[in-house]
């Protein structure tokens, strides 16, 4: 399974529905959209800054991960930026690959 970065950030609809019912009640509500997925979370944090939440989850593809975004975005009370992570051993089998690439103005 890949590893994605989910970063959410409460619209004010969302920050409400916090205030209300506390981050733990959003801890498991997330858990369990990914793992119905077929996914798993591997760490939930509530931040400062651009992102009010970070998930750190396991999905069994793009589009499941996709479709966590469509459902959460979808739903008013959040948005969500999701980033595909690499181990160190991925980006060394990709700085390995062979790319046929001319660049701009070459």
């Amino acid at each position: 399974m890949a590893k994605y970065l989910v970063q959410v950030t409460y619209t004010a609809q969302g920050l409400q529905g916090v205030a209300a019912k506390g981050g733990t009640v959003r801890e498991k509500a997330a858990r369990a959209a990914v793992e119905s997925l077929g996914g798993s979370v591997d760490g939930f944090y509530f931040a400062f800054g651009d992102s009010d939440v970070i998930v750190i989850a396991d999905f069994p593809d793009n589009v499941s991960a996709a479709a966590l975004a469509l459902a959460v975005g979808s739903s008013g009370g959040a948005s969500v930026r999701t980033t595909v992570l690499m181990t160190s051993a991925d980006a060394d089998e990709a700085a390995k690959k062979q790319v046929s690439y001319q660049p701009p103005g070459s």
